[in-house]
């Protein structure tokens, strides 16, 4: 059997690109195999360098809620283009997406567009830090915040009051303002404020945690970070780069009525394009320059096609309301796991919150980083590469979550049942 393109391609990447990936995400490491190249998208199918078509439930992880290429969104962006693609200058499109994410995001009073999610948490926390005059924060096991070195820290067993670096280049000083709770654990919230008396600026939490899986919150949880950063005087950060107007118009914080003082946005409201916003209380914002002291910049910030392509999203997410529809798909999707893993008696667990959802080969449920980690990674891996050769693209990754679109077709999700039955019937 011939070399394929994709794997051409891998080869020629590799000697260019570290790993041959310019997002470790997209490698296929914990999966194995090569990772595949695409050449196009439209709809909820992709389309490979070798001309393969595959059911995409990766969405560009996350931001394409549309599909891809939808037809009002690439008209935006081209209109946008033959005017000019930037000008490092203020824009009326600007106003307009902060208008939109303003009206639509409960929380967020004013909003300050940059280009990556992981820019908006950097700038957050910042920010936090500057409002308390404190200087540590609390994240959680296994939420991603980007790669900014505060969130780079791994928690180890049980609670840690300073941090570790789990990359080199975070350095010890950074590490120990970092500390780290479980998610889903209040008890160990409320002993990190204890131990840390007057000196935590913030908390930030993915308010529906999607990097170690999908993990949602329990009952309360939300609730109680808010009330415990009330009592003593903490910025509570959503970050809502993967949730924001995909778990309800107005993000998390809307389907769990549970207000942030700053949140993160990125993905959807880009259309597809490089995008991140952070935004909150007023009181907050203006300190961010140049009205304050806070400085935060970027050249392509507020670049006026990402602004294009989020205008024009979140004009049909607004307009159209796609959430009672892909809540029935993500059921249904759920239903269909669930069914052939009771009938196969496969250990395995689905978690789902309207169209984020992971299959998580663990025999016991998924509530945190640590019960993640116990799951059955060789079998995902095994169930991944059984789903690709029948034509549906997965995060290549167990601890990824499935993206469900307004594009996927009954057809579609009738396929991807059929082939997870085929897929799963062969590891068990």
């Amino acid at each position: 059997m011939g070399v394929s393109r994709s794997e051409e391609l891998f080869r020629r990447a590799q000697a260019v690109i570290p790993g041959g990936m310019n997002s470790p995400v997209r490698a296929f490491r914990s999966v194995g195999g090569s990772p595949l190249f695409f050449v196009s998208g439209k709809g909820a199918e992709l389309t490979d360098a070798d001309g393969n078509t595959y059911i995409d439930f990766i969405e560009s992880w996350g931001p394409h809620i549309l599909g891809h290429s939808h037809p009002r969104i690439i008209k935006a962006l081209q209109t946008q283009a033959e005017r000019a693609t930037s000008f490092g200058a203020p824009t009326e499109s600007e106003i307009e997406l902060a208008e939109l994410i303003c009206d639509l995001v409960p929380s967020v009073e004013m909003v300050r567009l940059v280009n990556s999610g992981t820019e908006a948490t950097m700038s957050a926390v910042r920010l936090a830090r500057a409002y308390t005059h404190r200087e540590k924060i609390i994240k959680f096991e296994g939420c991603y915040h980007g790669h900014g070195d505060s969130f780079l820290i791994k928690a180890g067993s049980g609670l840690m009051t300073l941090g570790v670096p789990s990359s080199p280049g975070v350095t010890e000083g950074t590490a120990k303002d970092t500390l780290s709770a479980r998610y889903n654990d209040i008890t160990s919230v409320q002993e990190l404020i204890r131990d840390n008396e007057n000196q935590i600026a913030a908390i930030i939490v993915e308010p529906i945690a999607g990097n170690m899986g999908v993990v949602p919150p329990k009952k309360d949880f939300l609730r109680s970070l808010r009330e415990l950063c009330d009592e003593n005087d903490i910025i509570l950060i959503f970050d809502e780069v993967i949730s924001g107007f995909r778990a309800a118009l107005g993000g998390a914080q809307q389907l769990y009525n549970v207000m942030p003082d700053l949140t993160t946005l990125g993905k959807i409201i880009g259309g597809g394009l490089p995008v991140g916003a952070y935004g909150g209380k007023k009181e907050l914002m203006q300190l961010v320059a140049p009205n304050g002291p806070v400085y935060q910049a970027g050249t392509l910030s507020g670049n006026p096609l990402a602004v294009a392509g989020g205008i024009e999203t979140l004009k049909i997410l607004r307009d159209e309301n796609p959430y009672e529809a892909l809540e029935a798909k993500g059921k249904s999707l759920e239903d269909s796991f669930n069914e052939i893993i009771q009938q196969n008696h496969i250990p395995a667990r689905v978690n789902r919150v309207g169209s984020l959802l992971t299959l998580f080969f663990a025999s016991e449920p998924v509530v945190d980083y640590d019960t993640a980690l116990k799951c059955d990674t060789q079998k995902f891996a095994a169930f991944f590469h059984g789903m690709l050769d029948r034509g549906i693209y997965l995060p290549p990754s167990q601890f990824e979550a499935i993206f469900i679109s307004a594009a996927h077709t009954q057809g579609q999700l009738e396929h991807t049942r059929i082939a997870a039955r085929e897929a799963l019937q062969s590891i068990r």
